[in-house]
């Protein structure tokens, strides 16, 4: 286990109760307590425990672990907020998450009975985009959409001011169908934007074609030096990435798109030409912002905690469980 160090207070973290922010990965969870002035303590890093028989109960034991710790040292909080990796419908239901394992399972049920507190769940990318429309780049839109470009791509759209979930499965923009005759996808269809334009394509796309096996930001460093296959293979990820937030912009007309997860840490190598490429998409109509992400890897613990302090305050935008 390892910790990060405090983050200061911010705004927008609703009542003033203490609460547990939870932010369930698919090598580590991170802990932390969001204290009565807003203040996010250190972040405990656990390894996230593997189990077939039954993927997401060792989760939530190791929860409720890090918890009582948590209580054996002092800590006090009055709910819990869990994100959690996967498909996560509006009643707080794993419904699947390929990396983990687990399917159909009843997070806040199960969850506010080991840790006896009520807990709001909330998928973890839109725990990111929440804490992002709350405290982040995107503060102040009434419409955005955040979305997140790592080993797999997703988004977390806000409306009208709130987050809309379309019952839970709405946001998964890396499963949008970009290039009919595109390579094949993980999930089963041909040509999504995941399959082209996530970290993990364009490491596959980029060694199938020739270059050596390096990760996605060395992939990038090699496009901006001018290695020719490395350019190829950055661009047609940015087209694929520019022509799924045409759609999105053609349907949503966001105000911003804030840029989340590993691949927005190489920052006017990704803006830059995404923006020029979604221009050429939508030469009538609007055009959102593009904004790199505010909150770093830490946004989907604030998330977490701006659930829980939600679901204090009465919100009915948040999956409710009560011990």
């Amino acid at each position: 286990m390892s910790h990060d160090p405090a983050v200061a207070p911010a705004p927008g973290t609703g009542s003033g109760r203490s609460v547990l922010a939870v932010d369930v990965g698919g090598t580590q969870i991170k802990v932390a307590v969001l204290d009565e002035s807003g203040r996010l303590g250190p972040i405990a890093r656990h390894a996230t425990p593997r189990d077939p028989r039954d993927p997401a109960g060792v989760v939530v034991a190791a929860i409720a672990s890090a918890a009582a710790d948590l209580s054996a040292r002092g800590a006090r909080f009055s709910a819990v907020g869990l994100a959690v990796p996967g498909i996560v419908d509006d009643r707080g239901v794993g419904v699947h998450s390929t990396n983990l394992g687990w399917r159909d399972f009843p997070f806040t049920e199960r969850a506010a009975a080991a840790l006896g507190l009520p807990v709001a769940v909330v998928h973890d990318v839109r725990a990111a985009g929440l804490a992002e429309h709350r405290l982040g780049a995107a503060r102040g839109a009434a419409d955005a959409a955040i979305v997140t470009l790592g080993t797999g791509i997703a988004a977390a759209l806000i409306i009208d001011g709130r987050p809309y979930t379309g019952r839970g499965y709405a946001g998964e923009l890396g499963h949008s169908i970009v290039d009919p005759s595109g390579p094949s996808c993980r999930c089963g269809q041909t040509g999504c934007l995941e399959a082209i334009a996530s970290a993990r394509a364009i490491v596959e796309r980029y060694r199938a074609a020739g270059g050596p096996g390096v990760d996605a930001a060395e992939v990038v460093a090699r496009a901006q030096a001018g290695d020719p296959l490395a350019r190829r293979v950055w661009q047609s990820a940015i087209d694929a990435l520019a022509y799924g937030l045409a759609q999105v912009t053609a349907l949503l007309a966001p105000e911003v798109v804030v840029l989340g997860g590993g691949l927005s840490e190489s920052g006017d190598a990704l803006l830059l030409p995404l923006r020029e490429s979604l221009r050429r998409r939508r030469r009538h109509g609007v055009i959102p912002r593009l904004e790199r992400a505010a909150l770093g890897q830490d946004a989907g613990t604030w998330g977490a905690a701006i659930a829980a302090r939600d679901l204090l305050d009465g919100r009915d935008d948040v999956a409710r469980g009560t011990a």
